[in-house]
């Protein structure tokens, strides 16, 4: 049981060290954040519970193999800093399938969320209600500094 525990806390560590190193990593989770937030903070939107199956899917998917590229990013930047041949397949198709996974998930996203009226509706709450302008915006700037900043961690650096 302790070493399945401890697998677990590997598991975890690595997908914090995504978060904190890699830029990308955070678009897709603040992405994320958003599309969820709207999706069961507001009764806007009609979404069957397949649907919603379908979008957790996704958005797995897109985390999953983003945490895949990072590892293949990792292990050909241990073999060498020379840039070869082999190392950049490696590393442009992982990236490659990360864009592949993240534009089906966005078209997954579109085909289950576009509603008009859902927007219509959020569109008319925003306007109704200023506080939640000014918190949206506050948001925006918060993820944006998150985004591109990252996590301040001090902790060990892996060489």
């Amino acid at each position: 049981m302790k070493e399945l525990i401890k697998s677990f806390g590997f598991a975890f560590q690595g997908v914090f060290t995504a978060i904190t190193k890699e830029r990308n990593m955070r678009i897709h989770i603040v992405c994320m954040i958003y599309m969820f937030f709207f999706l069961f903070a507001f009764d806007f939107f009609e979404v069957t519970r397949t649907q919603t199956a379908i979008l957790f899917i996704a958005c797995g998917l897109v985390i999953g193999s983003e945490l895949i590229n990072t590892a293949i990013e990792a292990v050909v930047d241990l073999h060498g800093k020379e840039h070869t041949q082999y190392g950049k397949i490696a590393k442009d198709c992982a990236a490659g399938s990360v864009l592949i996974f993240a534009i089906f998930s966005v078209l997954c996203g579109i085909a289950i969320m576009y509603q008009p009226t859902a927007f219509a509706l959020l569109f008319e709450y925003f306007i109704a209600n200023p506080v939640a302008i000014v918190l949206f915006a506050i948001s925006v700037v918060i993820f944006t500094i998150f985004i591109f900043k990252g996590i301040p961690f001090k902790g060990k650096e892996n060489k």
